[in-house]
């Protein structure tokens, strides 16, 4: 049974979707990226609803949920409540929860509220701390030709990040880190205004590299030690949520598991669609049998 529908939440109404509403296994909630994405780019996890509802939502201020132009509603704090809500309005007792890259930044800032209920976490090309990522991308940069590295360094300097050349140079860095596949034009056209920038200029910033906005200096690496439940740590192996760091925050967590999609970069689901299902679901089901 498939149901979509609002919910009501501080600042506005969020959509969602379930997928196989009314199977017997643990929903799992799938928090997607950005900030300010949308769940457009992860319809193919429905395919995860084997056994289990799957919950997808597009968070406040992006997808075909409402779009206040209030500012001050864009705090992971509020993303937080909001995902408590959500939980409430669809009566999730018990859940497990995939994040992918900002929204593993949500998932670790909500279990660490230490709700009840959350039987397990995946976090998908993570982003746990918003300094090392910085850090992971100047890495990623020296990567690229020199005229790219040059480009982009002298654009995010002089504030040019609007420019037709640093736009042209995001497009070189996104094609080794982001997603390695080509791109289906159409379906893109058909995504575009899904996504809104002043959410993620806000939180984040101008550009993917330098953190401005009110995560700069998010870093949850010392209170994984704190999440008690099954935790799953994917990311691709060009992926801009770098192996090295994606292990690392899996060497924190005490119930970790931590697998590298060897063919992809940010976007293995769309990369490596049939190890990224095989994967999840496999980790899904193992604790489903040990609930």
């Amino acid at each position: 049974m498939y149901q979509e529908g609002f919910i009501e939440v501080t600042g506005g109404r969020v959509w969602y979707e379930i997928y196989n509403k009314d199977a017997k296994g643990t929903p799992v909630v799938i928090l997607h990226g950005g900030p300010g994405s949308s769940t457009y780019s992860l319809k193919g996890l429905k395919a995860l609803a084997n056994g289990r509802p799957v919950v997808m939502y597009d968070q406040l201020g992006c997808g075909k949920s409402d779009r206040p132009d209030d500012v001050s509603l864009w705090t992971i704090e509020r993303f937080v409540e909001e995902l408590g809500q959500v939980r409430k309005a669809l009566e999730l007792v018990e859940l497990q929860i995939l994040g992918h890259s900002w929204g593993t930044t949500l998932a670790a800032a909500y279990v660490l509220t230490k709700p009840s209920g959350v039987k397990s976490v995946i976090f998908s090309s993570p982003c746990l701390s918003a300094p090392m990522w910085e850090e992971d991308q100047k890495r990623n940069i020296a990567k690229l030709p020199a005229e790219v590295q040059e480009t982009i360094l002298r654009c995010e300097e002089s504030g040019e990040t609007d420019s037709e050349e640093f736009k042209a140079a995001i497009k070189e860095f996104n094609k080794e880190f982001v997603f390695r596949g080509e791109p289906d034009l159409e379906w893109l056209k058909a995504g575009t205004g899904m996504k809104n920038p002043v959410v993620y200029e806000t939180m984040w910033g101008p550009s993917e590299f330098t953190v401005k906005g009110n995560l700069k200096t998010f870093d949850c690496t010392r209170q994984l030690g704190e999440i008690d439940c099954p935790t799953l740590y994917t990311c691709g192996r060009f992926d801009e949520a770098t192996p090295e760091s994606t292990e690392y925050y899996a060497q924190l967590t005490p119930s970790s598991e931590f697998h590298v999609f060897e063919k992809s970069a940010h976007m293995p689901y769309m990369e490596e669609p049939a190890e990224y299902l095989q994967v999840n679901g496999d980790f899904l089901a193992k604790v489903d049998r040990q609930v």
